[in-house]
């Protein structure tokens, strides 16, 4: 497949250009194929198995096993085989599950009908069928199927609306252009007619750009040229609204259109406590090969002596002797490691996938974090990091439609300085804003409609746009007198108050951009005058203002403001004007900047009208979320592109900051009039010179005096290289300690790369915080990219489609970390911290028991028990402990954020924590296998007089093992439901039948019987039974008797907490069960 090149142009409807035109030049291009899955029928298991293997743990197992298979050792290749074949197949299953629901999902896609224009008639297709080129038609509420080229309309403009939501969320409609020269072409006919080439820019993922030409050949006439823009181009996935039919060409098709470039995959973000699992696992491992060096050592060292050489029964043979010590050292090493490979726990890696995978349906299901509005619930899109909700320190936050509702309202306006008072210069400030905007008026409103609703006082006409500010802007000029009616043959018709029609020729749009901050219109008013009206945020505006009240003209608290500014043209200046638009447009190469130029050199010599303000509301218990996050010891700062006046009457009114709250401002205001060197060292000082800040410290409490403004220009130059810095220390250090003494930072005017930047410093920062990005806006991925969490809003899905977690609302985060972070993290680190003990607890005693049989390998433990313990024993109780514990109730978790605080730092995986579950391992291992040994020593017979062996010692102490570690397990169990019970008391029991049905029957399959009726004899002895009791409650009795100190002697908030509830069931109230 051949890649689209700017000189190689590609011809509508497949027709070759006429004669006299470029040589016909036809091109492959992919088709329109969607392949969202990874894997095929035919590779799926090389390409599977390669990708598990990866993984150290599944690759050391595959080692073992063949080692198993290859050199003689103590157990069969089965013990590794058949559990590491168990995590393969499971996780394969799982992966394999996925990928066809992906291959069911492009299928259907793939299968969609489409209408296709072929020689004059619509033909019906299926949308893997289509090709660049193809002229498309679509029908009202139909979704292109690929990215195409508006040619005509059902509409006499040759426009049509547009929605994007599947794309980025917004639901308002867009409106998109035909080239004038094509929107003739109105039936399939005419459509198949059309010659013209396309020549486009090579495909790439961002959805608002688009640089291309299109050339219209006629008869007996040279090529018409004309630009084409994103305004022109309808993206896959989006929907045709409000208009009948249209007809488009194919640009680009399959995995070349805009939405597929843009389903890239995102880097790979590891939570703590994976990192806690591989250190763990990295000590095992060291364990494990000192395990396996010792014993080799000392069988060699108790061998010394020839009467130690072999025993009788078991003679090495000639090859044996015949061999190098150091070829037999070496062999006898590796068969030491197989021996004690169980200490490394291979079933815990797919037991925590599988807990995560599972556990992330507990919050796509909670019925809490539903917006009924938006008919939205969470979305997990990254499994990994649920327990990682447990653990942030740090909360970075959008403010437009994330603290906000992004619903805006016209409240008042300043014209020529003054707050609204009619005077004369108000019909132009009135007159711009109806004229200067991308609003449309939908179909269905008729003029008529219009009128008549405005003067029986309804609000009949419906404005679409995909900026509520526009939409707020058009709605309040209509409150006040001047209402937009609609846009007819490129003339905007406006009703002024004396209820006449004014009429204004749209000429051009200069489209509002973030690098800009402003979007400007050129119309010609039916007296002939030649007008450039532009809006935008004050710091662009102003410095391009050459007349007007500029110092009058101020942000009102905790709105949102636009300057409105005017210039008239000449004809020669207009001229001038619509040569660079037309030449920068038809640019393929670089035609941004050359845009960008053109309309700084147009943009300039404004006479300054008035500004705008427009409220955007609170969200719903926005302050209480951001309240509760800070007594959960969060850090909350919010990034946003706003002024600083009406970001911070957000953080005011949010309880960012509170009235008590000293603010420290680090503003290029105050960098222009002091060195940035000495404001930072200032603020520096300043908190940490506090003493009621360092009695706070001293008592480890929570210090919310500070807080910090901080704008776009200013950090800036504090992340800027310094030539200062040698002498006088690194700004960013500096920058970091005055955020560390700040309970709440507020950055203002921030470009969406600088939020990114704040992000990536903090998480670098010397104490490597764990951070969440919450953002609702195409202008926020970048930030939340660098942290985790995304959530859904009026702007657009982007930010959703590039998060890990998406919710509703930003009330939702408070039961997303608080609850559900809270207590995932309680439940994968009691997991992992588990699996390491059993396992301890597993391998030790065949450690030990080396010593009593001359480290000849001999196992202590049967086959079937080796295999099984961590599949069958002891693998479902923890799985259900590590989906449905909750160590306190959810209400209680809402209730008391301080909660949080107790598993901050990663707290439960930490090395002393682990370090008591591995010597608690350590005493429980010592305790099955010498107190097994001691009371063995004096109950050798039966009752019937007959001799217990090493194999019925074996299942002994086995059985006080399995015993114990799920006791151990239902003893850290506070929500017990009948699912606990039937699982801890069912693996116990199916655990004896087992060991029945292995022990009382003469399977045919095994070549040796040693297990036969071992278990029954074993439960036959009286002592047997007395030892199983007596040394399952010496081994739990350290742990209970630690619990016991700590929640009397230590209790922390959780300990307090979890008694809390029952203290006030017993005095009769119960306003807060354990649910």
């Amino acid at each position: 497949v051949f890649s689209r090149s700017l000189s190689l142009p590609l011809y509508i409807g497949h027709k070759e250009p006429p004669l006299g035109a470029d040589a016909y030049i036809p091109q492959r291009y992919p088709d329109n194929r969607i392949v969202s899955s990874k894997y095929t029928l035919w590779n799926f298991i090389p390409k599977n198995l390669f990708e598990q293997f990866r993984r150290i743990a599944n690759f050391y197992f595959l080692l073992i096993f063949l080692v198993q298979v290859t050199i003689y050792t103590p157990t069969s290749p089965v013990t590794s085989g058949l559990p590491l074949f168990f995590v393969i197949t499971v996780t394969a299953i799982k992966q394999g599950y996925e990928d066809w629901l992906r291959h069911k999902a492009d299928c259907s896609i793939n299968e969609c009908p489409v209408d296709v224009v072929k020689e004059g008639t619509v033909v019906r297709t299926q949308s893997h069928k289509l090709r660049v080129g193809d002229v498309v038609m679509a029908r009202e509420d139909e979704t292109f199927p690929c990215d195409l080229i508006l040619l005509s309309s059902s509409r006499d403009d040759g426009t049509c609306y547009v929605t994007t939501t599947s794309l980025d969320g917004e639901s308002s409609h867009k409106t998109y252009y035909a080239v004038p020269d094509t929107t003739a072409f109105k039936t399939e006919q005419e459509v198949d007619s059309l010659h013209a080439t396309i020549e486009c820019e090579q495909p790439q993922p961002d959805l608002y750009k688009f640089v291309g030409r299109i050339n219209i050949y006629k008869e007996s006439e040279d090529p018409i040229a004309r630009p084409l823009g994103a305004e022109n181009l309808l993206l896959r996935g989006a929907t045709l609204k409000n208009t009948e039919h249209i007809y488009a060409v194919a640009i680009y098709t399959g995995m070349d259109t805009k939405m597929t470039l843009n389903y890239q995959s995102k880097s790979q973000k590891r939570s703590a406590v994976e990192k806690s699992m591989n250190a763990f696992l990295i000590v095992y491992l060291c364990i494990l090969i000192s395990k396996a060096v010792i014993n080799t050592v000392l069988k060699y060292v108790w061998q010394w002596p020839a009467d130690h050489d072999q025993p009788w029964y078991n003679h090495r043979t000639e090859i044996d002797r015949e061999r190098h010590v150091v070829i037999r050292a070496f062999t006898d090493f590796l068969a030491f490691m197989v021996l004690f490979n169980y200490i490394i726990p291979v079933s815990m890696y797919v037991t925590v996938e599988m807990q995560k995978f599972l556990g992330s349906y507990f919050i796509a299901w909670d019925k809490d974090m539903y917006d009924d509005e938006m008919g939205e619930g969470a979305q997990v899109n990254t499994s990994d990091l649920n327990e990682e909700l447990g653990q942030v320190e740090y909360v970075f936050t959008d403010k437009t439609g994330t603290l906000t509702e992004n619903n805006m309202e016209f409240i008042e306006c300043c014209v020529d300085g003054h707050v609204y008072i009619p005077h004369q210069q108000e019909d132009l400030f009135f007159r711009a804003l109806c004229v200067c905007h991308t609003v449309q008026v939908k179909e269905e409103e008729t003029v008529e409609s219009i009128k008549r609703g405005i003067h029986q006082g309804k609000a009949t006409s419906s404005y679409i746009s995909s900026s509520p500010d526009e939409v707020a802007l058009v709605e309040g000029m209509k409150r006040l007198g001047y209402t937009y009616l609609r846009l007819k043959d490129r003339h905007m018709e406006i009703l002024n108050k004396e209820d006449e029609i004014e009429r204004f020729e749209l000429l051009h749009v200069l489209n509002f951009d973030s690098v800009r901050r402003r979007m400007s219109v050129i119309v010609k008013s039916s007296a002939g005058e030649y007008l450039l009206f532009c809006k935008g945020a004050d710091s662009s505006i102003f410095p391009r203002v050459v007349s007007g009240k500029v110092g009058q003209v101020r942000a009102r608290e905790g709105l949102r403001t636009l300057c409105v500014a005017y210039r008239s043209l000449s004809l020669a200046e207009y001229e001038e004007a619509c040569h660079k638009l037309s030449d920068a447009k038809l640019a393929l190469q670089d035609r941004e900047q050359r845009l960008a130029q053109a309309y700084d050199l147009i943009e300039r010599d404004f006479t300054l009208l008035g500004a705008t303000a427009v409220e955007d509301r609170l969200q719903e218990k926005a302050a209480d979320t951001i309240e509760s996050l800070h007594k959960a010891g969060m850090k909350v700062w919010v990034l946003t592109g706003d002024k600083m006046e009406t970001a911070a009457a957000t953080c005011y009114a949010s309880k960012l900051f509170r009235r008590s709250t000293q603010i420290l401002e680090l503003t290029k205001k105050r960098t222009e009039e002091q060195s940035l060197h000495d404001v930072l060292f200032d603020l520096s000082r300043t908190p940490l010179q506090s003493p009621i800040s360092t009695q706070l410290r001293w008592f480890g409490m929570s210090w919310t005096d500070y807080g910090l403004i901080i704008d776009g220009a200013t950090l800036s130059a504090v992340l800027k290289p310094s030539p200062e810095s040698s002498g006088s220390g690194n700004y960013r250090e500096i920058f970091l300690e005055i955020c560390r003494n700040c309970s709440a930072v507020l950055c203002c005017r921030m470009a969406p790369l600088q939020k990114a930047q704040i992000v990536k410093l903090i998480k670098a920062s010397k104490e490597h915080p764990i951070t969440l990005a919450i953002g609702d806006g195409a202008n926020d991925v970048s930030m939340i990219l660098e942290a985790h969490v995304g959530i859904m809003g009026k702007e657009g899905r982007q930010a959703a489609r590039n998060s890990d977690y998406a919710i509703p609302k930003f009330k939702h985060l408070k039961k997303m970390l608080l609850v559900h972070g809270h207590i995932y993290y309680i439940r994968i680190a009691e997991l992992v911290q588990y699996f390491f003990y059993k396992n301890v607890c597993f391998i030790f005693p065949q450690f030990l028991y080396q010593f009593f049989c001359g480290f000849s390998q001999q196992p202590l433990y049967d086959t079937a028990y080796l295999t099984l313990y961590n599949i069958s024993f002891t693998s479902l109780p923890i799985l259900l402990y590590s989906l449905i514990e909750k160590h306190v109730s959810i209400e209680t978790l809402k209730r008391d954020p301080t909660l949080y605080r107790d598993i901050a730092k990663n707290s439960l995986l930490r090395w002393p924590v682990f370090l008591y579950w591995t010597c608690l391992g350590l005493f429980d291992a010592c305790i099955f296998f010498f107190g097994a040994y001691f009371l063995f020593d004096n109950t050798t017979f039966t009752s019937n007089g007959q001799m217990f062996g090493n194999w019925t010692f074996g299942t002994l102490v086995f059985t006080v093992l399995v015993f114990t570690v799920t006791l151990k397990l239902a003893l850290d169990t506070h929500h017990w439901t009948w699912i606990n019970h039937f699982v801890i008391w069912g693996s116990l029991l199916f655990y004896v039948i087992f060991s029945l049905l292995w022990g009382g029957i003469i399977w045919p399959f095994l070549n040796y019987q040693r297990m036969y009726y071992v278990f029954m004899q074993m439960l036959s002895s009286g002592p047997a039974w007395l030892s199983i009791i007596l040394l399952i409650m010496v081994s739990l009795l350290p742990d209970v008797v630690k619990k016991v100190l700590c929640r009397t002697l230590w209790p922390t908030a959780t300990h307090l907490a979890q008694v809390g509830p029952q203290l006030d069931h017993s005095s009769g109230n119960t306003t807060a069960p354990v649910n």
